[in-house]
């Protein structure tokens, strides 16, 4: 008996010390992560998103409340949507290809999905009442006011860019454009405990949002932008980008969406720290300003 009381306690502190190890794992890949901003090769910054995510998937099915995990994948399933799914679907677009634009879209879909299950258990452990407040605009805002340390923006900054997003690749389906407010709400909360997080992210994306079509809130969308200008000093390109396609394109601005796409690809190597987005950022601005995307703008 003895014997298998010790075995049993030799289990069970090697399960502790694998947990912890993980843990520390974790925690040292958050911490890491900033590293991969500044890569500039398309192919391996794909190909290393990739593996990463299946990585932090099994990892995390280990230790399946850690924070710094849920985060993890909160993030890295928007950004892997965003800079590689997404650029599939727009190229599909661009060559009249409705077949590959559908799946594409739809993979982008399941990935915003993906990282809305995970952050959905981080805000969950962070302060319970999340789903619940999902009810109308007004509970959600009572419910993220409890959010109150600058600490908090980040993690509402992803999980309303995954909710946004997932909206702007699928907003043929009803139940996803109800429930954009909860995005609109969580990203307006981030901006206002720290409006600058991740070269003004938050602020860019609630100006798409409000410039997501020219009935929409222009005025807004262009005040936010140029907030997000200046706050980067020009340097995060992504801004120039998100203004070109939503603003100026849905305020038949072909103007200022020549000059803001212009900027990008004369821009060089202005912000090191954000390379890799900065070079997805060129790449869409060659594209934007080719026939398919300025017809679209009706330019």
């Amino acid at each position: 008996m003895r014997h298998a009381l010790l075995f049993a306690a030799a289990l069970a502190f090697s399960g502790c010390l694998d947990k912890i190890i993980l843990e520390g794992t974790l925690k040292g890949t958050r911490d890491a992560a900033h590293v991969f901003d500044t890569l500039s090769d398309l192919e391996v910054a794909k190909e290393g998103a990739g593996s990463s995510i299946v990585t932090l998937e099994g990892e995390l099915s280990m230790a399946p409340d850690n924070e710094d995990g849920l985060f993890l994948l909160t993030q890295s399933w928007v950004g892997y949507g965003g800079a590689f799914i997404e650029d599939a679907w727009e190229r599909a677009y661009d060559r009249g290809d409705e077949d590959e634009e559908a799946f594409q879209a739809d993979r982008a879909r399941q990935a915003y999905e993906r990282a809305l299950t995970y952050g959905t258990r981080l805000l969950e452990k962070k302060r319970p009442g999340f789903v619940a407040a999902q009810k109308n605009t007004e509970t959600i805002t009572k419910y993220l006011a409890g959010f109150t340390a600058k600490e908090d923006a980040e993690n509402l900054l992803w999980v309303g860019a995954a909710w946004l997003s997932r909206g702007g690749v699928a907003s043929e389906r009803p139940e996803v454009v109800a429930d954009l407010f909860v995005g609109v709400a969580l990203l307006e909360r981030s901006v206002e405990l720290d409006e600058s997080l991740t070269y003004a992210t938050g602020l860019s994306a609630l100006a798409a949002y409000h410039a997501r079509a020219p009935d929409a809130e222009l005025k807004q969308a262009k005040d936010l932008f140029e907030k997000a200008l200046k706050l980067t000093d020009r340097k995060a390109l992504s801004v120039q980008v998100l203004y070109a396609q939503n603003y100026a394109c849905n305020a038949h601005d072909e103007k200022l969406y020549r000059s803001l796409l212009g900027e990008v690809l004369a821009s060089g190597d202005v912000l090191p720290e954000q390379r890799l987005e900065n070079v997805i950022a060129r790449r869409k601005a060659e594209r934007y300003l080719k026939t398919p995307r300025l017809k679209r703008c009706g330019f």
